[in-house]
C-alpha cells in the first residue's frame, strides 16, 4: 500500500474531526482505532433493546464546533426541558428557566430551593454570559467554580442544592474546585441552546462523522504502541509510515505515547435501570440536592428520547460522583436504597441493566485554555479534549485545529 499523507491514532471525536479536515482537503489518511467502533468515550450499547450511553452524556446544541460539523436534523435530536427537578428536604421542586419556559416562573419563585436574590443573580449572570464572547471567557481571571459562585453572591442553599449537582454533574466535579472559565462557558452554552440526545443515542454522533469519511479509512482493532514523527508501530510490530501523524487517543494513552504530562481525570459511575412505569413524565434532569445518598443526578432517558427504551418500558439513568472507592455491588445497593426513598416501593421493581465505571470521564484541565498548540514535533500532532475544553466542543475543536496544522505542514 502506498504511503499515506497522514495517520491518525484514535477514532474518537477529536480524531474524526481531524480526519474531516484532511478528507475535505483531499489528503490521504488512515485512522487506527484500537476498539471495534468509532466514538471513544462517546459510545452507545444496545442491551435488551435499550440504548445505553457509556455514561450519562448530552450534546449542548450551542457548541459552535458541533453546529459546524454535525447534521442535527439527521441526528433527530431530542431536548431536555429547560430547568430541573431538585430534591430538597424529602420533596421534588421544579426549578425552571423562566427565560425559555414562561410557565415555570411561579413554581420556581415558590420553590424553597432558591431565594429571590438567587434568581436575580441567575438573571444577571445569564445576561453577562450572553454579552461575553468565548474569547473573553477563556481569558478572564481563573478561579474555582465555588469561588466564582461566592463572588457572584449566590446563597449557600442554592449552591448546595442546585449548582453543586447541576454544574458539578456537568463537569464531573461536585467539589466545585474545577475551572471558573469552564463554568462560565457551559452556562453560556446552556443559555444559548438545548441539552439534547440523538434519537439513536450519543453514539450516533461519531457514527455520523465516521460515515462521512472515505470508505475504508478507519482500521479497527489496530492498537498503536509507539509513535514518532513520520511513523507509528502497532501492537505486534507492524510499522506504518506517513508524512504526518496525529495522536487523537484519549488523554491517558496519548500522553504515554507522546511522553507528555498526563492529565488528571474525573471519574463517574452510571447505573441504568429498566422500569415498567416512569417515576415522572417530564423530560427533566433530577438533581440530588444536599448530597444525601450517592446519586448526583438522574434522568428518565425514555422521557427525553422514546427510542432509548423498547415499547412499554422506560430507561432510568442514575449518575454517581465522588464514590470512587466503593465496589459495584455495595454502590448499587446504596443507589437502589436512595431510589426507594425518592420514588417508593415501585423502585424496587426496577431491573438493573448495566453499570458503567468511567475512570477517564473528563480531564481535569486547570488553568483552562481555549486550545493548546497541536504540533509537538515536526510532522507530529496531538488533539483531544484534554488539550482544550473538557467537552464535546473541546474534542471537536482540538481535532479541527490538529487537522489544520497537519494540513499546513503537508502543504509546506
Amino acid at each position: 500500500m502506498p504511503e499515506r499523507d497522514a495517520i491518525i491514532v484514535g477514532a474518537g471525536l477529536a480524531g474524526l474531526a481531524c480526519a474531516r479536515v484532511l478528507s475535505r482537503a483531499g489528503v490521504s489518511f488512515e485512522i487506527l482505532e484500537a476498539s471495534d467502533g468509532p466514538g471513544g468515550r462517546v459510545r452507545t450499547d444496545i442491551v435488551e433493546g435499550f440504548r445505553l450511553d457509556r455514561g450519562f452524556q448530552v450534546l449542548l446544541t450551542a457548541y459552535p464546533e458541533a453546529q459546524a460539523v454535525l447534521d442535527y436534523e439527521a441526528l433527530r435530536l431530542h431536548a431536555f426541558a429547560p430547568g430541573a427537578l431538585v430534591r430538597y428536604h424529602g420533596r421534588f421542586y421544579h426549578l425552571g428557566d423562566p427565560w425559555r419556559d414562561r410557565a415555570s416562573i411561579w413554581p420556581t419563585l415558590l420553590s424553597p430551593v432558591a431565594r429571590w436574590r438567587d434568581l436575580l443573580r441567575v438573571y444577571r449572570l445569564r445576561r453577562q454570559m450572553l454579552r461575553k464572547t468565548e474569547e473573553e471567557i477563556f481569558t478572564a481571571p481563573e478561579t474555582t467554580v465555588a469561588a466564582r459562585l461566592r463572588e457572584l453572591g449566590f446563597s449557600r442553599r442554592f449552591t448546595e442544592y442546585f449548582f453543586r449537582p447541576w454544574i458539578g454533574g456537568a463537569m464531573l466535579d461536585t467539589s466545585l474546585n474545577g475551572s471558573s472559565r469552564m463554568f462560565e462557558f457551559l452556562f453560556r452554552m446552556f443559555a444559548l441552546g438545548d441539552a439534547a440526545v440523538p434519537a439513536e443515542g450519543m453514539g450516533a454522533i461519531p457514527a455520523q462523522m465516521a460515515a462521512a469519511l472515505p470508505a475504508g479509512s478507519i482500521r479497527y482493532g489496530a492498537r498503536v504502541e509507539a509513535v514518532e514523527p513520520g511513523a507509528v508501530r502497532l501492537e505486534g510490530g507492524e510499522r506504518i509510515t506517513a508524512r504526518a501523524v496525529a495522536v487523537a487517543a484519549d488523554g491517558h494513552a496519548a500522553a504515554q505515547l507522546l511522553k507528555l504530562p498526563a492529565p488528571a481525570w474525573r471519574s463517574a459511575w452510571c447505573f441504568y435501570f429498566a422500569a415498567k412505569e416512569a417515576p415522572f413524565d417530564e423530560p427533566l434532569l433530577v438533581l440530588s440536592g444536599g448530597g444525601r445518598g450517592p446519586i448526583t443526578n438522574l434522568a428518565v432517558m425514555s422521557n427525553v428520547a422514546p427510542g432509548y427504551a423498547p415499547a412499554g418500558e422506560h430507561l432510568v439513568s442514575a449518575t454517581v460522583l465522588g464514590w470512587d472507592m466503593r465496589d459495584e455491588p455495595t454502590l448499587l445497593s446504596a443507589v437502589r436504597a436512595q431510589l426507594k426513598r425518592w420514588f417508593g416501593l415501585v423502585a424496587e421493581e426496577w431491573r438493573p441493566l448495566r453499570s458503567y465505571r468511567i475512570e477517564h470521564g473528563l480531564p481535569a484541565v486547570q488553568p483552562l485554555e481555549r486550545a493548546k498548540p497541536a504540533a509537538v514535533a515536526p510532522g507530529l500532532f496531538v488533539c483531544g479534549d484534554w488539550r482544550a475544553t473538557p467537552s464535546i466542543q473541546g474534542a471537536l475543536e482540538s481535532g479541527r485545529l490538529a487537522g489544520e496544522a497537519a494540513l499546513a505542514a503537508l502543504r509546506a
